[in-house]
């Protein structure tokens, strides 16, 4: 618990302050004009900053997939979108984040990475009305632009000359009411042929990850290594406590056994979840259905795939009362599957294997962890 909190706080001070040795783009200036760029979309098209030559207004917002702050920005985007295409007011969205310098402990939030593959999923789950474009693989066009954080809007007039650099409004959470609608006003100011009021305002979301970061994930990999992993004996008491659950938290059971090929062959996706909401109000416990004699071969295995987790054998070579034990619905295949909200709600029950992204969009869409703070 003591080496997750300090990756916890590494992780916030990384997204903050940023370090030494990780590069940083200074933001385009007030004035300046748009940066040129060619970058595909996740409708498959490529676009450039000539593509959208007849806006009267061009609007640029950087935001991202796994970002909490920039999730809970999308409605509102599409909203800006919707309200304003039939006044001139373009808005496209670039993702600048290197998907390899994302760290799982930074993917709490989300089901998706910042791949341009998982760009596709979000767009069409969300239905995206706007154009999403992928500059992760080089990062050439955002560095011109130099986004503080996901989400940062630019938003350039007619000649396409920076008139506002910015947050959208003063409110992240979806559910609260913004005092200040600065993207808003900055639109409406300029298709009112005025002065942008405010022009320049801080932003509020998880810093860029710009291709520098990788070590830092890489580091990540260096410290999972190190997490002691443990095997303790469980009782029928113990798997009954586990079921009514009074963690607080929403907890994640997976039944398995080093015979069962399938169970060893997806327990790597299980600690990739883990390792993606175990500083959320989630927790992951494996229980193995080897046999009590059989502890140091499950413990071996455990080892091997690195599962820092909460893991335990039944105490009983009767695998019948294992069964019913876990649920009575179970026809007693492997692997076995269980999603507990705090309290003993059960939400989800699978025998055989998961589908590993189906499985994080249910937790992060449960609200015992959701998707913004």
């Amino acid at each position: 618990m003591k080496r997750i909190l300090i990756l916890s706080l590494l992780t916030i001070c990384v997204g903050i302050f940023g370090f030494k040795n990780i590069e940083e783009h200074p933001t385009l200036e007030i004035g300046s004009p748009a940066p040129n760029f060619n970058l595909k979309a996740t409708d498959g098209k490529m676009y450039s900053l000539n593509s959208f030559a007849k806006a009267k207004v061009l609007v640029v917002v950087f935001t991202c997939n796994h970002c909490p702050t920039a999730q809970a920005y999308e409605e509102r985007i599409k909203k800006l979108v919707t309200e304003y295409k039939t006044k001139g007011v373009q808005i496209i969205a670039i993702s600048p984040n290197d998907p390899v310098s994302v760290r799982l402990d930074e993917m709490g939030y989300t089901d998706l990475g910042d791949s341009f593959n998982d760009m596709k999923v979000r767009a069409k789950e969300h239905q995206f009305n706007f154009p999403y474009l992928y500059d992760g693989d080089t990062e050439e066009a955002s560095k011109k632009f130099g986004p503080v954080a996901t989400p940062h809007v630019f938003i350039f007039d007619q000649k396409r000359i920076l008139r506002y650099s910015g947050r959208i409004d003063d409110v992240e959470k979806p559910t609260g009411t913004p005092k200040n609608h600065d993207t808003r006003n900055a639109i409406e100011d300029l298709l009112a042929n005025k002065t942008v009021a405010i022009s320049k305002t801080k932003t509020f979301g998880c810093s860029v990850k710009w291709g520098g970061k990788r070590e830092l994930a890489a580091q990540e990999k260096i410290d999972w290594a190190k997490e002691p992993v443990s095997l303790e004996a469980i009782d029928e008491e113990g798997i009954k406590n586990l079921l009514k659950n009074n963690s607080g938290k929403l907890r994640l059971i997976n039944v398995w056994a080093t015979w069962c090929g399938p169970c060893v062959a997806e327990l790597p996706d299980f600690m990739t979840i883990n390792r993606m909401y175990r500083l959320r109000d989630f927790e992951l416990v494996t229980i193995s259905a080897d046999k009590p004699d059989k502890k140091d071969k499950a413990l071996a295995t455990l080892k091997r795939l690195q599962a820092s987790t909460k893991n335990y054998i039944f105490n009983s070579d009767d695998a019948y009362k294992l069964i019913e034990l876990i649920d009575p619905k179970w026809q007693g295949a492997l692997p076995y599957t269980l999603l507990v909200e705090p309290n003993g709600k059960i939400v989800y029950q699978k025998q055989g294997t998961i589908n590993p992204q189906e499985m994080k969009r249910i937790i992060v869409d449960n609200p015992s962890v959701g998707r913004v703070y």
